[in-house]
This record gives C-alpha cells, sequence and structure tokens, in this order.
C-alpha cells in the first residue's frame, strides 16, 4: 500500500524522531494527563506525592502513545483513503507498519513496567486495559460498525482518572467511579462536534459516525442530551459526595451553563460549521478547566483562605 521508497527518503534523524512522534498524536494526551493529575490530587487531599505524580503522568502517557500508535496502525487503511489524513507517517510510507508495531509494544511494556515498579500493579493493570479496549473494542470492533462507537468507546478516554487514583490509594472506590462517568458522559458531545465539522471525511471512507448516518439535526440533539447528563453529574462531586468545596463548586456550575449554552446555541441551527468549532473548543476548555478546578479545590492553601474567610464573615 505504501512504496518502501519513501521510507528510504526519510534519512534525517530528525525526521525519524519527528515522524514516530506523531503517530503518538500528542495532542490528544495532555487531556488525559489532567483528568488523571485531578483524580491523584483528590485521592491525596491536595498532598499528591511528586515523585509519583510524576511517574503516573509518564507511564500514562507511554501508554496513550502505545495505544495511538496501535490506532494508526489499524487504521493505515481509512488515514491513506482520508485527503485530510493520508500524510500521516504510515500512510506517507515514513515509518513502516511492523517498525510502528515494535515501537508501539516497547511504548507499553515500558508503561506496564514503570507503573508496577513506581506505583502499584492495579494502576498498570488498569493502564493496559485502556490500550486494550480502545483497540479491540473501539477501533476494532464499534468504529468501523456502529454510530453508537464514541459512547461506548468512550470508556477508553475514562480510564486516566482510575490509574491516577489507583496509583494513590492502591484501590478503587466511588469518586474515581464518578470522574469515570464524568469524562464518559462528556465525550459524546466532545467528539460529536469534532464529527460534525468533518463529517464528510468520515463519509468519504464509510466510517458510520452519527452525523453521517443520523444526520445533523440527531447528532446536535444527542450533543443535548449528554451536555445535560454531564453537568449535573460533574456537581455530585460536591453534593453528596462532598468530596469538593465551594471552589469547584462554583467553577464547575459556571464552566457548566457556558457549556450548556454551547449546545443550545447549536441545537438552533445544527448545520453551522462555525457553532460546532466553538463547542468542540470549548468542550476541551470545559475539561481542562474543570480539573484544574478539582486541583484548587483540593489544595490545603484553599481550605485555608476559605476557613479564614469564613471566620472574618462570622
Amino acid at each position: 500500500m505504501t512504496g518502501t521508497s519513501l521510507a528510504r527518503q526519510n534519512q534525517n534523524l530528525a525526521e525519524v524522531v519527528k515522524s514516530y512522534y506523531q503517530l503518538t498524536k500528542p495532542r490528544i494526551i495532555p487531556l488525559l494527563l489532567i483528568t488523571t493529575a485531578a483524580s491523584m490530587w483528590i485521592a491525596s487531599e491536595g498532598r499528591v506525592d511528586p515523585i509519583l505524580l510524576l511517574v503516573t503522568l509518564l507511564g500514562g502517557t507511554l501508554a496513550a502513545a502505545s495505544a495511538q500508535v496501535l490506532n494508526c496502525i489499524y487504521d493505515q487503511d481509512i488515514d491513506y483513503t482520508m485527503t485530510r489524513t493520508r500524510k500521516r507517517p504510515i500512510p506517507s510510507g515514513k515509518v513502516q507498519p511492523r517498525h510502528a508495531l515494535i515501537f508501539a509494544a516497547v511504548l507499553g511494556i515500558l508503561s506496564f513496567s514503570l507503573l508496577t515498579l513506581f506505583a502499584n500493579l492495579l494502576a498498570a493493570l488498569l493502564a493496559m486495559s485502556g490500550i486494550i479496549f480502545y483497540m479491540l473494542i473501539y477501533t476494532h470492533w464499534l468504529k468501523r460498525h456502529t454510530t453508537q462507537n464514541i459512547v461506548i468507546g468512550g470508556a477508553a478516554g475514562s480510564i486516566p482518572p482510575l490509574v491516577g487514583w489507583a496509583a494513590v490509594t492502591g484501590s478503587l472506590g466511588l469518586i474515581p467511579w464518578l470522574l469515570f462517568g464524568i469524562i464518559f458522559l462528556w465525550t459524546p458531545p466532545h467528539f460529536w462536534a469534532l464529527a460534525l465539522m468533518i463529517k464528510e471525511d468520515y463519509a468519504e471512507v464509510g466510517i458510520p459516525m452519527l452525523p453521517v448516518v443520523k444526520g445533523e439535526a440527531e447528532t446536535v440533539k444527542q450533543i443535548w442530551v449528554y451536555t445535560l447528563l454531564v453537568v449535573p453529574c460533574s456537581l455530585l462531586l460536591m453534593y453528596p459526595v462532598g468530596n469538593l468545596g465551594i471552589v469547584y463548586g462554583a467553577i464547575a456550575t459556571y464552566l457548566g451553563y457556558k457549556f450548556i449554552y454551547k449546545a443550545w446555541e447549536l441545537k438552533q441551527d445544527p448545520t453551522s460549521n462555525q457553532l460546532a468549532r466553538g463547542m468542540f473548543k470549548y468542550s476541551i476548555f470545559y475539561m481542562m478547566l474543570l480539573c484544574v478546578a478539582m486541583i484548587i479545590d483540593t489544595l490545603p492553601l484553599t481550605h485555608q483562605l476559605i476557613g479564614m474567610v469564613f471566620t472574618c464573615g462570622g
């Protein structure tokens, strides 16, 4: 499918490194890491061990990178067909699939080893389960066969907070599963907004994304429903679970209001590419700031400041 001559032209070391780096789809990873970090901060009540944090984030990065490289190998036929993705390392011939497979295996082994040695086996197994679920359930089974691909497949992207919590506590409980649920419900509005923007690309290669099969109006209706679910779910961390306080609650409420408003705007004009783009960009902003709010709320300094405010007010 790809010419070996293209691979031979890639002699420059910097270009080789860049090609392998691109295989990991690095733009996706920071969002996964911040959900891991937020979970660790909550689990440690704002006193996370910096070495454990660094190791867990590195292990998570390697696991996510491994999954993305495997995805690139599996989806090379789609990437080769779509104009938008034809210049990616494998379809362009810059990286051979067998070399990419070795790279993915090395990344996965490093992730598992690092998390097992410096965190615990549960965290390592959870990270590996994310790779397996992403590849077998989402990429192999769901992506090419059902419009609900991203809904069920969203579970793979919801695993990082479980990894973070397990790294700190060695176990799982209600709160990490609630974090899992928040990300799980957030994924459809996030990804379907992107799918609305590039639906022609999916149609070109026969991927049954919701906008392609059911149309923009149905997709936007589903975005609206999931947005209305994720916002109240995010507030459960404050009440009744009660692990986070007023700082998180205030930020989450404002972010949620904006998220719902963006979804409502899109619902009024389902065919607007500009509104879909705005929804997609805001969804990233929403999740990142929500996680930052979780971290800020757990900090001892935050608790001290709130205590001072209430003491002065009393």
